[in-house]
C-alpha cells in the first residue's frame, strides 16, 4: 500500500501546528508558575471549581484530564499535600473516591485565573484576531466533532 504523502501546504500546517503547541504550552506554564501552580494543577483546579458542590468522582476527573487512575492520584498527590484539594470517599460507595476543591485550592486558582487569561489573550488569541478566533473555534470544532463520530464508544 502506498502513502498518501501530505502536500507542501498540507506538511507546513502539520509541521506549525506541532512545534507551535510545546511553545505554546511552555508560555501558558510559565505565566501561571508565579503562582507556584503549574498548568495541570490549575486545569484540576478548574475543573473541581465548576463542578457541582466543587467535587467530582476521581474517575471522572481522570477521564476528563485524560489521565490514567495513577496518574490523577501524582497529580493530586502534591494538590493534596498544599491543601488545594481534599480526597474523600463516597458514604454511599465505598469504591468512589471524590476529589474535592478547598477554599484554599479556589483562592489559588482565582489568584492564578487573571494572569492565565492574560497569557491565553497574549499569545494565542491576539495573534489570530478576532476573524481568525472565529475560524479556528471552527476549525477545532469539526474536529472534534470528527474525532467523537470516528472513535468507538
Amino acid at each position: 500500500m502506498s502513502a498518501n504523502w501530505l502536500s507542501e501546504t498540507e506538511q507546513t500546517a502539520w509541521r506549525n501546528f506541532v512545534t507551535t503547541m510545546p511553545d505554546l504550552d511552555a508560555a501558558f506554564e510559565a505565566d501561571v508558575a508565579t503562582h507556584g501552580i503549574t498548568m495541570g494543577d490549575y486545569t484540576v483546579l478548574v475543573f473541581l471549581s465548576e463542578a457541582d458542590d466543587h467535587r467530582l468522582r476521581m474517575c471522572d476527573l481522570a477521564a476528563s484530564l485524560r489521565l490514567s487512575p495513577s496518574g490523577l492520584t501524582r497529580r493530586l498527590d502534591g494538590m493534596v499535600k498544599a491543601g488545594w484539594v481534599e480526597r474523600s470517599a463516597c458514604s454511599a460507595d465505598r469504591r468512589v473516591m471524590y476529589a474535592h476543591l478547598t477554599d484554599v485550592g479556589m483562592a489559588k486558582m482565582k489568584a492564578a485565573a487573571p494572569d492565565h487569561v492574560e497569557s491565553v489573550r497574549r499569545h494565542f488569541l491576539e495573534p489570530l484576531g478576532p476573524e481568525g478566533v472565529q475560524q479556528l473555534s471552527k476549525l477545532f470544532g469539526r474536529i472534534r466533532q470528527h474525532l467523537h463520530q470516528t472513535q468507538p464508544a
